[in-house]
């Protein structure tokens, strides 16, 4: 199935969600409408008990996203001068960053989520990866986060993201040249999983993705991408000990988890009967969504 949107290409198939960014002239960079678009489109797959997990890649061999869309020149990053549709996420005077807003829905995200890097990615085309939960780039990919160079900072939350990711030295060394990163050093730095020639790059991102819709229950790999992102930044290993406690004690009981023990005895593949849409158990009682202020 494919979804219409003009910034944007939305494709179902066979438990895979493709967001593919489409500005291939411009090489992918976000417009405010991409970035609106992109956020309804994850709104989607979260909807959807049909998508298992998510590919994100751009359009064309040239760039997976070659950051923001600088046609407003000197302006671009001066939100005041921006009307309308920056005033929607302006909180006590502040101009929320909209790289921040479309990665914090990206850690909320009920699906596991892939980077297919097919080309450049600087900015927030690198930035917005770090909150992606497995990322694949093409020999052809570099990468820059050139904010110093631009008189201005990391966005996109990346600096909680990317430090989990490469460790804080290589983070720092990054972020501070702003220079640019071939695809070889992102990939012994941490920051990509595997390198792919441009063909085989998508087949690849599509064989991780197969694994996890044919061998996993949708509600178990949705609490522990939680339990994984949630707990990054936890002070004491009890977090994660009362966390996983409550998961394993509400999950033991259910028709998947007995499914899956079945089909592992059996020597069969698994059909998990539950979806994410039945709701989760709440593994995370005290857990409160931090606001903006």
């Amino acid at each position: 199935m494919t979804s219409t949107f003009n910034n944007i290409v939305y494709e179902t198939s066979d438990g895979i969600a493709t967001i593919t960014l489409n500005r291939p002239d411009k090489m992918n960079t976000f417009s405010i409408d991409t970035m609106l678009e992109f956020v309804a489109a994850i709104d989607a797959t979260d909807a959807d008990d049909d998508v298992r997990v998510v590919i994100i890649t751009g359009a064309g061999n040239r760039a997976f996203c070659a950051g923001a869309d600088l046609s407003q020149g000197a302006a671009t990053f001066d939100y005041a001068s921006q009307g309308r549709d920056r005033e929607r996420l302006m909180v006590n005077g502040i101009y929320r960053d909209w790289g921040g807003w479309m990665s914090l829905r990206l850690f909320n995200s009920l699906k596991p989520i892939i980077a297919a890097v097919n080309g450049a990615a600087a900015g927030i085309g690198a930035t917005l990866q770090t909150a992606m939960d497995i990322r694949l780039a093409s020999t052809t990919a570099k990468y820059a986060f050139p904010f110093t160079r631009r008189g201005i900072v990391p966005e996109a939350g990346s600096t909680w993201f990317l430090p989990h990711i490469v460790g804080l030295p290589t983070a720092l060394e990054w972020c501070f040249t702003g220079r640019q990163i071939s695809a070889v050093e992102a990939r012994d730095r941490g920051l990509v999983r595997s390198l792919h020639e441009p063909d085989d790059l998508m087949p690849a991102a599509r064989e991780i993705a197969r694994e996890i819709v044919d061998n996993t229950s949708p509600i178990s790999v949705a609490l522990t991408r939680q339990l994984l992102w949630r707990l990054a930044g936890a002070a004491h290993p009890m977090a994660a000990h009362m966390a996983d406690s409550r998961a394993v004690h509400f999950r033991g009981p259910t028709a998947d988890t007995k499914e899956g023990i079945a089909s592992f005895l059996e020597k069969r593949k698994p059909h998990f009967p539950g979806k994410v849409s039945d709701g989760l158990p709440d593994i995370f009682p005290s857990w409160v969504e931090p606001e903006f202020h």
